[in-house]
């Protein structure tokens, strides 16, 4: 065994050296945040892919365009005006010559343009059914495939139940335009009365100018809460000549505009100089503002059961997918006809009462509120004359009678 002569040393000699004017940045007080990303390798679209992508995409748009069309047709009917009925329009609707007026108009009617993508659809479904059958019966395809026919007990059996839902969502639909309908008539009503109470309840000359101020809040409410309740409507345009600029701008900030104006009514009422009992006579009328507000905000956030709706549609859409299979053997070819009857019929129905659920669009509520402020601003103009023709009626009939009761001669 070889033993090493010298000792091995352990240690090294080496000193380091310090590095020369070197300077350090200055660390930061707070630690700092690195985030990372994670980037997922994938392979390169193909242009393959692509292609089928954007193919998809324009199948789907082109599938999209007529709904969407028919869509925008159904809103823009919405958002037209209504108009209140006089005697020269309830002549004309109710004329002989209606039915052919209703008809001509069809292709203009929104109710029918809304239908056109439902009724499409099941229409051709018909026709592929028919095609179907036709195919196999003329030995096109091969004995295997069966021909597409059903008995027609079925649909005499589950026709009542159909019809039933349909007279109950129409129904259930008109009950909430009686009930916007009632509602809009207590708040043109109570408008209407709260005004008549202040333009004759508020006789000093010195609260003249809160006076004014008073019946143009009363005469902004209606506008207030049909903007509310209406979608896309301009409150500022429809309240720009009712209101003061200061006044305006504090509503149209305000989260709620038919509430701000109560406000105003409110704080007005305290500041008019009128013994209690008055004041609280004037404030009772606020009370029918609130429940109208009541009312419409529970019509708008509260629809018919959605479950119901749900179930009508499911209803109607099973019932015409299968409607060519069960009438194949008695009409052949003319499913086709019968489906587009059929589906333009039912679905006529059910979209009536889809668009009167919602009752406010259907109502003429322009020319509700237009008609408020003309009568408001009809008794403040002959508020004036009807008093000094008063007057003068007192001092004829002072003149002609003594204070005994015995006529003057």
């Amino acid at each position: 065994m070889i033993r090493p002569t010298k000792p091995i040393k352990l240690y090294s000699n080496f000193t380091p050296k310090p590095f020369l004017n070197l300077h350090l940045p200055a660390l930061p007080s707070k630690p700092r945040t690195i985030s990372f990303q994670i980037l997922c390798c994938s392979d390169p679209p193909t242009p393959s892919s692509s292609s089928s992508s954007s193919s998809s995409q324009t199948l789907v748009s082109i599938l999209r365009a007529i709904p969407d069309w028919a869509d925008q047709v159904k809103e823009r009917g919405m958002r037209q005006n209504r108009v209140l009925y006089s005697h020269e329009k309830w002549v004309h609707h109710r004329s002989s010559l209606r039915h052919v007026r209703h008809l001509l108009s069809s292709l203009s009617s929104r109710v029918i343009l809304s239908l056109v993508p439902p009724v499409i659809v099941f229409t051709l479904v018909a026709v592929v059914i028919a095609s179907y059958n036709s195919a196999v019966l003329e030995n096109w395809l091969p004995e295997f495939f069966p021909v597409l026919r059903a008995s027609s007990l079925p649909y005499q059996l589950t026709a009542p139940a159909l019809a039933l839902l349909l007279v109950f969502r129409t129904e259930a639909s008109y009950s909430r335009f009686e009930e916007g309908r009632k509602a809009w008539t207590k708040v043109v009503s109570g408008t209407n009365d709260f005004a008549r109470q202040v333009i004759a309840g508020v006789a000093n000359s010195s609260d003249a100018p809160l006076k004014n101020a008073l019946l143009q809040y009363i005469m902004a409410f209606p506008v207030a809460l049909k903007c509310h309740v209406i979608y896309g409507s301009d409150i500022q345009q429809d309240l720009h000549n009712l209101l003061e600029l200061d006044d305006l701008s504090v509503v149209l900030n305000s989260k709620h505009r038919p509430r701000c104006i109560i406000e105003f009514i409110s704080q007005t009422l305290q500041l008019l100089r009128l013994e209690e009992s008055r004041r609280n006579t004037l404030e009772a009328n606020i009370s029918c503002f609130h429940e109208g507000i009541g009312v419409c905000e529970q019509l708008i956030g509260t629809p018919i059961p959605l479950s119901y709706t749900r179930l009508t549609s499911r209803f109607l859409i099973l019932w015409h997918l299968t409607l060519p299979i069960i009438l194949w053997d008695d009409c052949h070819w003319i499913v086709v006809p019968a489906t587009f009857v059929s589906a333009a019929s039912l679905f006529c129905i059910e979209e009536v009462g889809v668009l009167i659920e919602e009752p406010f669009p259907v109502l003429a509520l322009d020319d509700l509120c237009n008609t408020v402020q003309k009568n408001i601003q009809e008794a403040i103009e002959s508020e004036a004359q009807i008093q000094a023709r008063l007057s003068a009626k007192r001092e004829i009939h002072t003149r002609h009678h003594s204070p005994n009761g015995h006529p003057k001669f």
